[in-house]
């Protein structure tokens, strides 16, 4: 992971963040902030998460909450990352989207709205959902990488 430049990026931290676009303007690097508040969509099958079976958690890249674990992503042939639960039910949030000529339920990030993707009712059993979402919006830290930092902590 890139370190970040952004003043909330966090990890930990589980206040909401309301900042203007023109703030997230100044933090975000475009291609995150074309998704994150624009409401952008990357092509299919280009994404870096799409096709990703490492073991890990999934980041909101504009904000570090807490979205999905790798335990929940499946491969649906979408061309998109695609989970069928996320982290908590506070980690997300759901908005009506009638864009396109589509009635589709929008996913964005439960700590700052951020857009991430859209959740549709053919993923696998348990949930039966799929949380279909951009690669762009997500970071990614690997499972023992984790641990390594758990333990690095534990230990001083």
């Amino acid at each position: 992971m890139e370190e970040q430049k952004n003043p909330v990026y966090s990890r930990t931290d589980t206040g909401k963040v309301n900042l203007t676009d023109t703030e997230w303007k100044k933090i975000l690097p475009k291609n995150v902030y074309d998704i994150a508040r624009d409401k952008g969509t990357e092509w299919a099958f280009t994404g870096k998460y799409w096709d990703s079976k490492e073991k890990g958690t999934y980041y909101c890249a504009a904000c570090g909450n807490p979205l999905f674990v790798s335990d929940t992503k499946f491969e649906s042939g979408c061309g998109w990352p695609s989970f069928y639960q996320p982290v908590s039910k506070t980690s997300v949030i759901y908005t009506p989207d009638n864009t396109h000529g589509m009635q589709r339920t929008e996913v964005q990030c439960g700590r700052c709205k951020a857009h991430l993707g859209h959740v549709f009712d053919d993923g696998p059993p348990p949930t039966g959902l799929r949380y279909c979402i951009n690669s762009v919006i997500l970071d990614f830290e690997k499972a023992q990488d984790a641990a390594k930092k758990f333990n690095e902590r534990e230990e001083k």
